[in-house]
């Protein structure tokens, strides 16, 4: 545990990963302030001297995690052309079920306050589904162009559905529900192949 005065290195992913690891154990309702910093090891009011309250740090979780495989979503586009197009596309839609998503998704849709922060973030640019979407679009057109996709897929129509099926996991899914992957696995594989 840190000593009260002593700087804790990357607190915010610190505190996030805590998070994660309490939701994924106990659930949504598990979440608190002193669950995030006892399960982290750190000072209980650590969290709050970095985020305003739970709502924002949830929020925050939540864009964080958006952001990280929006950044996965674009690299796409350096793959093309190597590996396969269905494992490519699988490894950015899966990324969204890591560390306790559909939980942590479904708690900032349960906090109001944390589903506001969001909301505002992403309508001022935050990356989001919109932009794992967009991602997807254009690395399905650049495998097209080198022939590994077929012409008569629509990359606009597999980008939505995958992001669209996404998001419907990530806002029904629970802990002790069924592992969402499979589903999200078949899913790439029907639109784009093996």
């Amino acid at each position: 545990m840190s000593p009260r005065g002593v700087a804790t290195p990357d607190v915010r992913e610190q505190l996030f990963a805590a998070a994660e690891r309490v939701v994924e154990r106990q659930g949504p309702g598990a979440l608190t302030s002193r669950a995030v910093t006892t399960e982290a090891g750190c000072a209980k009011g650590l969290l709050h001297a970095h985020f305003a309250g739970m709502d924002e740090f949830v929020a925050e979780l939540c864009l964080d995690r958006f952001a990280r495989t929006a950044a996965k979503a674009r690299s796409l586009s350096d793959r093309a052309g190597q590996h396969t197009v269905a494992g490519n596309i699988k490894a950015v839609a899966l990324a969204l079920f890591d560390s306790g998503g559909p939980a942590i998704s479904g708690l900032a849709m349960a906090r109001p306050g944390a589903a506001l922060r969001i909301r505002e973030a992403l309508e001022g640019g935050a990356p989001g589904f919109a932009a794992i979407q967009e991602a997807i679009t254009g690395y399905v057109e650049a495998e097209q162009r080198l022939g590994r996709v077929a012409e008569t897929v629509d990359p606009g129509t597999v980008a939505l559905a995958i992001v669209g099926t996404a998001h419907h996991l990530l806002m029904t899914g629970w802990p002790g529900t069924p592992d969402p992957r499979p589903a999200i696995t078949r899913l790439v594989t029907v639109l784009v192949g093996s």
